[in-house]
């Protein structure tokens, strides 16, 4: 396994640094949070809180919060209607401005996320990566990271796995800073929300990627 870069930042900087700015801004955006929590509540019922299983650092199964974005439609068999159906207006605007993401900052408060890093992805997908890919797992995952500032959802599988492993091997203060800030840009712009074919990313079904650097 290649050794990653920035361990003296990674081991002694990097989470006192995510716990101190996750609870700045928690406590900074205290209003915002009350705001979209209402309208939430209003526009979509409850709960107003997604809460969904991820793996985290070494494949650690955590809770990840998000607002919520869609309805709980079902079709006549109870199975729930397509993420396209059940994604309303609104939704669409929480997640085009990452509103909806701010829960988050209390999975980095609690340790289980990075402000910075490979974005959490779902559980099922554990036993479709190959060794080059569980690399992601190296580190917390986060609120954004190198594949969030270079396509977000609009760049293939292949890609975001090689930006994340890209991010493991290359780990500094200096790096993280600078996606923070792209971040911030690119919140504004509101690029790479969705896919072209999906109404967020479609579903990884596995591949053979093993190293394309």
């Amino acid at each position: 396994m290649k050794k990653s870069k920035g361990g003296i930042y990674r081991r002694l900087i990097k989470r006192p640094m995510d716990f101190i700015l996750s609870l700045v801004a928690i406590i900074v955006l205290s209003p915002v949070f009350l705001v979209v929590a209402i309208l939430v509540r209003v526009k979509l019922g409850s709960p107003v809180l997604f809460k969904q299983k991820r793996p985290g650092m070494n494949e650690r199964i955590f809770t990840m919060y998000k607002f919520r974005t869609m309805t709980d439609e079902r079709d006549k068999n109870g199975e729930l209607l397509p993420d396209n159906v059940r994604l309303t207006k609104f939704g669409k605007f929480l997640r085009s401005t990452s509103l909806d993401e701010l829960p988050e900052l209390i999975n980095i408060l609690k340790g289980d996320m990075s402000i910075i890093g490979p974005r959490p992805l779902l559980v099922q997908y554990l036993p479709l990566y190959n060794d080059y890919q569980k690399r992601r797992h190296e580190v917390r995952p986060g609120l954004s990271g190198l594949a969030q500032v270079n396509g977000r959802n609009a760049i293939s599988w292949e890609d975001k796995f090689n930006l994340d492993v890209e991010y493991v091997d290359n780990i500094s203060f200096i790096g993280d800073w600078k996606i923070i800030f792209q971040t911030i840009k690119k919140v504004f712009v509101r690029e790479g929300i969705n896919s072209e074919t999906s109404a967020t990313m479609e579903f990884f079904e596995g591949n053979n990627v093993v190293n394309n650097k």
